[in-house]
């Protein structure tokens, strides 16, 4: 397998139709190598359009490629940014960010892959993430504020205690509603007591864990 020529057909046929176009992302794509953020078992799987088994649960996956890439370009990170990631991984995702931020941590609850992304990101040579085995449902607002913050995965809702620990311009990325529809939302904190929100695009994603679900139950 090729798979410089697998990375390209990636970018090429699946991120930029999806409307992934800024250069900083594109660039990053082709260097942090996706593949060595892949389980063994599925490294033949790393670049196309599907999530990743990452572990025993339904919910612990790599998300596919144009998520993780469009994603990534709606948070718009900078050089000065500090950076909260929900939902580690393998820590793909946060590699990438740590190549756009001045520094990131990334909490994961599962230890076991907690372990593995620290790992994986110490293999890469990216140096300016930590990785914590935490709850991310509640954030981490001992370590904030935050100028964005990302979900690896979908949530009912975004907690407001995530809002409160954003910078005033901050951003935070999540996927937010239920199946068969969900909503990619875009938060930016405008003022001490004020969110701006879009929705730009449409994905189904797997739950993180730990986050709370609204009750269905109605009179």
């Amino acid at each position: 397998m090729d798979l410089n020529q697998a990375r390209f057909n990636m970018i090429e046929q699946q991120i930029r139709p999806w409307e992934v176009l800024d250069p900083n992302v594109l660039a990053l794509l082709s260097t942090v190598r996706r593949e060595d953020f892949a389980p063994l078992a599925h490294k033949a799987l790393a670049f196309v359009d599907m999530e990743i088994p990452l572990g025993s649960a339904p919910n612990q996956v790599m998300l596919a490629p144009r998520v993780q890439a469009r994603m990534l370009q709606d948070l718009a990170v900078r050089k000065t940014d500090k950076v909260l990631d929900i939902g580690t991984g393998s820590g793909f995702m946060a590699a990438m960010l740590g190549h756009q931020a001045a520094s990131v941590l990334s909490l994961e609850i599962d230890p076991a892959l907690a372990a593995q992304a620290q790992s994986n990101l110490q293999k890469a040579g990216v140096t300016n993430v930590t990785v914590r085995q935490a709850d991310g449902s509640q954030g981490a607002a001992a370590d904030g504020p935050f100028d964005a913050i990302l979900l690896s995965g979908s949530v009912a809702e975004v907690p407001a205690v995530l809002l409160q620990q954003l910078s005033i311009g901050g951003r935070l990325v999540a996927i937010v509603g239920d199946e068969p529809m969900m909503r990619t939302t875009l938060i930016t904190r405008s003022g001490e007591n004020s969110w701006n929100t879009t929705e730009p695009w449409d994905c189904n994603a797997p739950r993180l864990s730990s986050f709370a679900e609204p009750s269905r139950f109605k009179f």
